[in-house]
């Protein structure tokens, strides 16, 4: 059993594509980042950066204690390399595969994060700001559209954990100011993967916790953007 420590965002949807397409059997534990949660102590524990996800497996290869872990592409290389699936046991599929991962996280997640933050949560409108993450988005959805002109994948002709990790960040396309139909090949690649079962699952999984009480706006600005301490 994996412990899954998530709230319905890009970074928490990776994870449970991975278990979803997988057949893993895991268990959710939301984590509602607008109350505060990801400051609570037993959370803290887990992942001291308090961000989503984390997981906890329980039963790792070899057996011994469980295994606690976050940041989401950390996670999605331990579960590809723990089944042995969605990452080429190959040197030169598995670089392939690595090298979009980490382009993921350390490109189109953290530029479209700004996006999404000037666009739509920052309470002044900064036009240089807006204007800049817009396009540096656009520029990374035509390197990722470049990519798909001649594979099916982001890394080949095998779904890998590199489209699990940059797909999430491609769904809110609209609020990043982007139009799809400008990037053919990534709309083709985005449609296909939207109509996998697994993706559909797993973007079902936030409609379990919508009775959950929600933060105030005041609240909520406050635990996602405030500088409360991580020991807090």
């Amino acid at each position: 059993m994996i412990d899954v420590y998530y709230w319905g965002t890009p970074n928490g949807h990776k994870v449970t594509l991975f278990l979803e397409e997988a057949g893993l059997d895991y268990r959710i534990h939301p984590v509602n980042i607008g109350k505060g949660d990801q400051f609570a102590p037993d959370f803290l524990r887990i992942a001291p950066n308090n961000r989503i996800p984390a997981i906890v497996d329980s039963d790792p290869a070899g057996g011994g204690a469980p295994v606690s872990l976050f940041e989401s592409g950390a996670i999605l290389l331990y579960l590809a390399e723990k089944t042995g699936r969605f990452l080429p046991a190959d040197l030169r599929g598995r670089a392939e595969v690595l090298q979009w991962l980490f382009w993921q996280m350390g490109g189109l997640g953290p530029m479209a994060g700004q996006n999404h933050h000037f666009n739509v949560y920052a309470p002044e409108k900064i036009p240089y700001a807006i204007d800049r993450y817009v396009k540096e988005t656009a520029r990374l959805y035509g390197v990722l559209d470049k990519r798909l002109a001649d594979r099916a994948y982001v890394a080949g002709d095998d779904y890998s954990i590199a489209d699990m990790a940059s797909y999430p960040w491609i769904v809110p396309y609209e609020r990043q100011g982007q139009d799809l139909d400008a990037f053919p090949n990534l709309k083709r690649w985005f449609d296909a993967i939207a109509a996998r079962p697994a993706t559909i699952r797993a973007y079902a999984i936030p409609d379990r916790f919508r009775d959950l009480p929600e933060p105030s706006e005041e609240e909520r600005r406050r635990n996602l953007f405030g500088t409360q301490p991580a020991n807090a």
